[in-house]
């Protein structure tokens, strides 16, 4: 393949990633509460699918500071969403768990994503929606293993 065709491909890549990740992520927060980000409904989400967790461990694995977690945490934890719990043998440890409220408002918050999500697929056939997952999936593959050899330089 030669350059130009390659840089028409980036190009296109590039705004057709920006526009589906915009308009995707406007429409996403159009479907969760008010009183959330879409930065806390994807904390809610973590912690909801792990069940329990560390500032720490989400820093990890969200690719932030650990200050931007505690910023996060603090708001979910003012709003009743999440609780604190030390560690018994080093409190230094604080895990993190939702609260009843945070998992009714992430229940309420994901099916309505849910159904948002189902409104797109639907438009697919099942063949497409495979080819699309298993090129995603290994989009998804190469970009981490790309991350990860950048990191090891």
């Amino acid at each position: 393949m030669d350059e130009t065709s390659i840089k028409k491909l980036v190009d296109q890549y590039i705004d057709l990633n920006f526009s589906i990740e915009k308009n995707v992520e406007n429409m996403i927060k159009g479907q969760i509460s008010g009183d959330l980000t879409n930065d806390q409904q994807y904390m809610l989400r973590y912690i909801n699918k792990v069940e329990v967790c560390t500032s720490s461990e989400l820093a990890e694995i969200f690719h932030v500071k650990k200050s931007a977690i505690t910023a996060i945490i603090n708001r979910l934890w003012d709003k009743g969403l999440i609780q604190r719990t030390r560690d018994e043998k080093d409190r230094r440890i604080v895990y993190l768990t939702l609260t009843d409220a945070g998992k009714a408002m992430f229940n309420q918050s994901e099916a309505r994503i849910h159904k948002l999500v189902a409104s797109f697929i639907t438009q697919f056939d099942q063949e497409e929606i495979e080819a699309f997952m298993k090129t995603y999936e290994k989009l998804n593959t190469i970009i981490l293993a790309e991350k990860d050899k950048n990191l090891g330089e």
